[in-house]
């Protein structure tokens, strides 16, 4: 049997010992009035108690459940908001003596119900709190039609940093691993002690370290469902993780331990242990959507508290729009909205250390709350000029579900990109499609045609060739169709464009012809992202092939399409050691990492133009011919000061042709001490030389090009 509690007076609760909550008849009264704190939102835990906040302006009463343990299906206790004492504005506030942190509980909203026009208040329904910063166990079974979804945990944001901050790395300095943290380790053969979680990346950070990579990408870790609203675990799960129920809190998924509230300790330890390792930790947040889903969908959060404000409505409010794609859209620039997202970016900086943020569906944010594209959408501007987000770094998915694509134009210097462009026309080119070569000499100087109009520089540009989206690199070059049957879907889901080849075999094979140009178009694509100007993004596992079976929408895939299989590590130590060549040279490297764009003018008087262009034959680049064939030649970046090392000249050739040919150096670039880096078409150890030491350009500055094939010789600049 429930207690429940109303506050009517402002006096101070003085519970009696012994008791761990009050009744009517346990408590004394005393004079003392109550200092009320009615912001922040969600469960603050102060001295003797803890503050509840919650936001909502039709409802017309308000309660807190209380809970004392995970697998209660009803609270122990409820707590009556007082609508005359604990209402300020739109904001309830109430205080409740005597709770700690590890407290469970949920919302309870009443209101009006009329889903015609968008009112869906439910007096019986558990809310979680849009505030929560953490969330304890699935959704209960339900024989009563109330749906229990995880219960709220109040939470302390102490924790020992030791001294860590923000590591504030320039973006021009950044290689990005994006990575899903179960997928990471969650294989057998990653041998972890604890394979799947947030221990286990930090397991496996030796690893990023001997890659060289500066920034993990973590695809979402805020709190999605586990298991369905039944409580029974789906038959297609939701593996990636994009259905958010609560943005403020780490998922409990990725936790070893499952004390309520302990995956907010384990995280913390992961971006500690991490940044010790010189590694930034970037989210991937979808402020585009939540779980709750169309207007067939459960009310479990937005809805109950204010379903009008949240998001956009449509059809008088009994629709939802869905810019999202996945049944309805955050209103994220709605001002309660905007603040909720606000604090929450805030929230993951200050109490989490994250250095940066890519937010999924981007153009969702650039939308006002009829669902139009606006220019200076308040949210994004916001995000912008935050004083508290200014050592972030912010990453714009520049388009949305319904057709907006605003790559190269989504908002101000302060937001970078995920190129699509890059990812399309790099693909195209290597395919050997025709009237490519323009295109990939733009994208690998940076895309300037994209970001030098409003100002932004090359590092805006966030280059990638594979994301979780799509294939890995190793499935696009090894199957033509995408086969995502597993899915349940009839293989209807996921892209059909996606500028792949199997090059004579769909999927793998023991035709050493085919495997051969698989593993050479695979360096191709590897050393054209890791030399490219702009920011580098390395899907994990792409180093070492790791293959989902040619799905390229594996959303759903918590299994070995989806996991990073370690053995692959070793299968495929060569292809390893190329990347972390790669990547070692990129750091070291002031040429390919530029933060203004390349003009074709001389560095300094007398030298070599910044960047110049050649056909195969040496000559001027005829940019018409439809072959898919370039030189390129970048002079070595200048020294920022009189101590720096020398930088390099780079002569790159790219051969996407399947028949070989002989390309011959310009003459502008002859009599300059070359020294072979990269030819992708030489075996092992041949294929890389990490200490620039490879063999001197051929004397009569031609050079055989094997067909699908790339080669980049090296210069130092040897006059200071």
């Amino acid at each position: 049997m429930t207690t429940e509690i109303r506050f009517w007076e402002p006096t101070q609760w003085v519970f009696t010992p012994g008791h761990p909550l009050p009744t009517e008849t346990m408590v004394e009264r005393h004079p003392a009035p109550i200092f009320t704190h009615p912001l922040p939102y969600g469960a603050i835990v102060r001295e003797d108690g803890v503050q509840f906040v919650v936001f909502s302006r039709s409802a017309t009463a308000m309660r807190v459940l209380l809970y004392e343990r995970v697998e209660d299906r009803d609270p122990t206790d409820v707590i009556e908001f007082d609508p005359d004492l604990n209402r300020w504005g739109d904001v309830w506030s109430i205080f409740v003596p005597g709770l700690k942190p590890g407290q469970l509980y949920h919302f309870q909203a009443e209101g009006p119900y009329d889903p015609d026009r968008g009112y869906l208040f439910n007096p019986k329904a558990r809310l979680i709190d849009p505030y929560a910063k953490a969330l304890a166990g699935c959704f209960q079974p339900s024989d009563d039609g109330i749906i229990r979804p995880p219960k709220c945990v109040v939470v302390s944001d102490e924790f020992d940093w030791q001294g860590d901050r923000h590591l504030r790395r320039p973006l021009s300095e950044t290689v990005i691993y994006e990575m899903h943290v179960r997928g990471f380790t969650q294989s057998p053969s990653s041998g972890v002690k604890h394979p799947g979680t947030y221990l286990g990346v930090i397991e496996k950070i030796p690893y990023m370290q001997s890659l060289g990579v500066t920034a993990v990408e973590l695809m979402p870790v805020h709190e999605f469902p586990i298991n369905d609203i039944t409580g029974r675990r789906p038959p297609r799960p939701n593996y990636w993780g994009y259905d958010p129920l609560c943005f403020f809190a780490p998922h409990r998924g990725y936790a070893v331990s499952k004390e309520p509230g302990a995956q907010v300790r384990e995280f913390k330890e992961m971006v500690l242990a991490l940044h010790r390792a010189g590694i930034e930790v970037i989210l991937d947040v979808v402020f585009n959507h939540t779980a709750e889903g169309n207007h067939e969908g459960p009310i479990l959060s937005f809805k109950g508290l204010e379903n009008r404000v949240y998001y956009m409505l449509e059809g008088g409010g009994k629709y939802y729009r869905n810019y999202s794609g996945c049944g309805n859209t955050l209103n994220g620039n709605h001002p309660v909205v905007r603040e909720m997202i606000f604090h929450c970016l805030r929230h993951w900086v200050h109490n989490y250390h994250i250095d940066g943020f890519r937010f999924d569906l981007a153009s969702i944010l650039s939308r006002d709350q009829n669902g139009n594209l606006i220019p200076n959408p308040p949210v994004v501007e916001h995000i912008a000029e935050d004083p508290l987000l200014a050592d972030t770094k912010i990453i714009a998915e520049a388009w949305d579900a319904a057709g907006a694509y605003q790559v190269g134009t989504f908002a101000n210097l302060r937001w970078a990109e995920w190129n699509g462009r890059y990812r399309d026309d790099v693909r195209r080119f290597w395919r050997g499609d025709p009237h490519t070569v323009g295109l990939l000499a733009t994208r690998i100087a940076g895309s300037s045609d994209l970001y030098q109009p409003s100002g932004r520089k090359p590092y805006h540009s966030i280059n990638f060739i594979t994301s979780h989206d799509g294939f890995t690199l190793n499935d696009l070059v090894s199957y033509e169709r995408k086969h995502n049957e597993a899915n349940g879907e009839d293989n209807r889901d996921g892209e059909n464009n996606n500028y792949s080849a199997n090059y004579g075999c769909e999927g793998p094979t023991r035709n050493r012809t085919i495997n051969a140009i698989r593993t050479r178009q695979i360096k191709n694509m590897l050393a054209t992202l890791l030399l490219s100007q702009g920011v580098p993004m390395l899907l994990f596992g792409d180093e070492c092939r790791r293959t989902q079976w040619g799905n390229n929408n594996a959303y759903c895939q918590d299994n070995e399409i989806s996991w990073f299989d370690w053995r692959r590590v070793r299968r495929h130590k060569s292809l390893v050691r190329f990347v972390q060549a790669l990547i070692a040279f990129r750091k070291a490297e002031r040429t390919v990492r530029q933060t203004n764009f390349m003009t074709g003018r001389p560095v300094k008087p007398g030298g070599l133009p910044d960047v110049s262009w050649y056909g195969p034959d040496g000559g001027p680049m005829n940019w018409v011919r439809a072959e898919s064939s370039l030189i390129s030649l970048w002079a070595a970046a200048p020294k920022p000061s009189p101590l720096s090392p020398p930088s390099h000249h780079l002569l790159m050739c790219f051969h996407a042709q399947p028949e070989g040919r002989t390309f011959t150096i310009p003459k502008l670039a002859l009599g300059l001490p070359w020294r072979l880096f990269i030819n992708t078409a030489a075996p092992p150890p041949g294929d890389i030389y990490p200490e620039l030491n490879g063999p001197p350009l051929p004397p009569d500055g031609k050079i055989w090009m094997e067909g699908r094939s790339f080669v980049c010789y090296v210069a130092v600049d040897e006059s200071g």
